[in-house]
């Protein structure tokens, strides 16, 4: 039952998601804590993991949280889930889109479509922004906490690296070792 689960959350969650992997952030976050596969920390943890490995973001995490609540056989079921709507859909919209593109329906779907992307990518942002910054809800005490400092300090400069046209593969890297430099200085938990 639990692959049929994976198949089906993420078969939705691939075809009603436009705008890739970032768009699809509020519906995996809702779907997976709902079901119970992953806490928001571990969501959150693989979220940076998905975008710092090779390959598109939704087949990452789809594949983790198959493997993480059904095994082997369950990641297959997830990433067959989310992969399986977009060749659907890319194959329909191949086949007709050169006959429509000019259509006012089309153009119009068009020019909805691209604020709303913004606006969930806006929204995912937001999210783990909150569950980085904030794990513990919004209080004074996170300003006591020196991990809150390092992660802002490291969002300013890659921030900042991004704006200065730094390979997002430098910038990622880079984060990766000062946080473990972070986490062996301060003597983080594991």
């Amino acid at each position: 039952m639990i692959f049929l689960s994976l198949f089906w959350t993420f078969f939705k969650i691939g075809l009603f998601t436009f705008g890739g992997g970032y768009a699809m952030l509020p519906l995996i976050q809702s779907e997976v804590l709902a079901h119970g596969w992953l806490t928001e920390a571990q969501l959150v943890d693989f979220i940076a993991v998905s975008e710092s490995t090779p390959g598109p973001f939704a087949i990452n995490i789809s594949t983790y949280v198959g493997t993480t609540a059904g095994g082997s056989f369950g990641a297959v079921c997830a990433t067959l889930g989310v992969i399986l709507p977009s060749f659907i859909v890319i194959l329909i919209v191949a086949k007709c889109y050169e006959k429509f593109k000019e259509s006012r329906v089309v153009k119009g779907c068009m020019a909805g479509l691209r604020p709303a992307v913004v606006g969930l990518i806006a929204a995912a942002i937001l999210s783990v922004a909150r569950a980085v910054f904030f794990p513990d809800g919004a209080s004074l005490a996170v300003f006591s906490d020196i991990g809150f400092y390092f992660s802002l300090i490291l969002f300013a400069a890659a921030v900042a690296a991004a704006f200065k046209k730094a390979h997002p593969i430098l910038i990622i890297l880079a984060a990766a070792a000062l946080g473990i430099a972070f986490g062996y200085a301060f003597k983080l938990p594991v």
